[in-house]
C-alpha cells in the first residue's frame, strides 16, 4: 500500500458517511496518473494555491482598495480567513477538510478589480455571453485560464471541486464555458455547502473589523445589533469599547456563528441521516447552515454593514472611480484591439474578441487597471 492509498484508508475511516472522499472522486477533465503521496483533493488545493490567480488576489479589493490602508483585508487575506473557518467547520463535523479548502482558496480567484463594483460594471458587457459572475468566471481560470503545462488547460481539477467553485447552484449558460461543466446536482456537496457559509461567516465579521478601523462604524452604533451584544457579553467586556476589545468581540462573534452552524447542521444531517455523499447530494435542501434564529441575526449585521459602510460615501466614490476605470478600458480596447497585449489577441483566436477583453479585464488587479488607464487617457503618463 502506498502512502496515497494509506491516506485514503485513514479518510475513508475518520469521515462522516456522508463526506466527500477523494477515493471517491469522479476525475478531471483529463486523465493523468494518481500522487504517490497526495490525494486528490491535496493536489487540488496545492493547484490552486500556486496558480497566478491566486497571488493576483493579494491586490484586488474587498471593500477598501490597497492604498487606502495597510491593515484592510484584500481578496488574498479574506480567502485565508475563510480556508481557516472552513477547514475549523469540516474539521469538526466530519467533513473532508482537503476538499472544503480546495474549494474556498479557489472561491474568489474570478473577482474583478475594485470588488463587486467591477462585477457590477462587467455584468452588461457581457450581456451576448451570459453576463459576468464572479463564481463562473473563477471556473473558467481553473478550467481554461492558467497556464501550467503544455499536456492541458487550466489546472485539470477534479470534478468535485470545480462544482464546488459553482457553490451557489445557479443555472449557467453552458454555451459560454469552454469545457464541460460540472454537474451540480440537487444541492453541493457537504463541504462545498461549508465553503459556501465559512465566506459568509468571514466577511461579515471582517467588515465590520475593517468598518471600525476606518472610522465608518462605530462600536455604539454596533450595539443596536443582538448579535453583537451577545458576542460582546461572551467576551466579557462592558462598554465603551477600545480597539482591543472590539477585537476581542469579533473573535466571539465568529466563534458564536461557527458554533451555532455546526450544531443546526448536526441536527439536520440527525434528521436527514445521509448515508453518502451523493445520497446527501439528492436531499431537497442543504444541510449545512446556520439556525433561524442566527440566520435572522446576520441578516440585521448585513443590513448595517450595507448602509454604515458599503453605501458610505468614501465607498461609494472608490466604487464609481473602478466601475468607470473597467467600462473605459473596455471601450478604448473595443475601439482599438492592438492596445491589448499580443497573448489576449492570441487567446482572441479561439474565442470571441470580447470574452478575450473580460478574461483580460477581470484579471487585472486594482493597481493595474489604474496604471493602464492611466496610461491609456492620461496625456502626462508615459505610455
Amino acid at each position: 500500500m502506498n502512502l496515497r492509498e494509506q491516506l485514503e484508508h485513514r479518510e475513508d475511516r475518520a469521515l462522516a458517511p456522508w463526506a466527500m472522499r477523494a477515493r471517491d472522486s469522479r476525475g478531471r477533465l483529463g486523465s493523468e496518473p494518481e500522487h504517490a503521496y497526495r490525494t486528490c483533493f491535496q493536489r487540488d488545493r496545492d493547484r490552486v494555491l500556486h496558480s497566478t490567480a491566486f497571488r493576483r488576489l493579494q491586490y484586488k479589493t474587498q471593500v477598501f482598495i490597497h492604498h487606502e490602508g495597510d491593515h484592510f483585508r484584500n481578496r488574498l487575506t479574506h480567502t485565508l480567513e475563510v480556508a481557516q473557518i472552513g477547514r475549523t467547520i469540516a474539521r469538526v463535523l466530519g467533513a473532508n477538510e482537503d476538499l472544503t479548502e480546495a474549494i474556498v482558496l479557489a472561491h474568489d480567484l474570478g473577482h474583478t478589480p475594485f470588488g463587486h463594483a467591477g462585477e457590477r460594471a462587467m455584468h452588461p458587457l457581457l450581456e451576448a455571453f451570459g453576463g459576468f459572475e464572479h463564481n463562473r468566471q473563477s471556473l473558467r481560470i481553473v478550467d481554461w485560464l492558467e497556464l501550467r503545462t503544455p499536456e492541458y488547460r487550466g489546472l485539470n481539477l477534479t470534478h468535485e471541486t470545480r462544482a464546488g467553485i459553482l457553490k451557489h447552484g445557479r443555472a449557467y449558460p453552458r454555451h459560454s464555458h469552454p469545457v464541460e461543466m460540472p454537474s451540480l446536482g440537487a444541492s453541493p456537496t457537504a463541504e462545498a455547502q461549508i465553503a459556501n457559509w465559512a465566506d459568509s461567516i468571514a466577511y461579515g465579521a471582517h467588515d465590520i473589523d475593517d468598518g471600525l478601523r476606518s472610522g465608518l462604524l462605530e462600536p455604539e452604533q454596533l450595539e443596536e445589533l443582538e448579535l453583537w451584544r451577545r458576542a460582546r457579553e461572551r467576551a466579557g467586556l462592558s462598554r465603551p469599547l477600545a480597539a482591543v476589545g472590539w477585537r476581542k468581540v469579533i473573535v466571539r462573534l465568529i466563534d458564536g456563528l461557527v458554533g451555532d452552524l455546526v450544531e443546526a447542521t448536526a441536527r439536520r444531517l440527525e434528521k436527514h441521516a445521509p448515508t453518502s455523499a451523493d445520497a446527501l447530494c439528492t436531499l431537497p435542501e442543504p444541510v449545512v447552515g446556520l439556525s433561524d434564529e442566527a440566520r435572522e441575526l446576520t441578516r440585521a449585521q448585513t443590513h448595517m454593514l450595507h448602509e454604515c459602510v458599503y453605501r458610505h460615501p468614501q465607498v461609494l466614490r472608490m466604487a464609481l472611480k473602478g466601475e468607470r476605470i473597467l467600462r473605459e478600458l473596455w471601450e478604448a480596447y473595443s475601439s482599438q484591439p492592438r492596445l491589448l497585449p499580443r497573448h489576449v489577441l492570441a487567446a482572441a483566436s479561439d474565442e470571441p474578441p470580447e470574452r478575450a477583453m473580460a478574461d483580460y479585464l477581470a484579471g487585472m488587479t486594482d493597481r493595474f487597471a489604474m496604471d493602464e488607464h492611466r496610461r491609456i487617457y492620461d496625456p502626462h503618463t508615459p505610455a
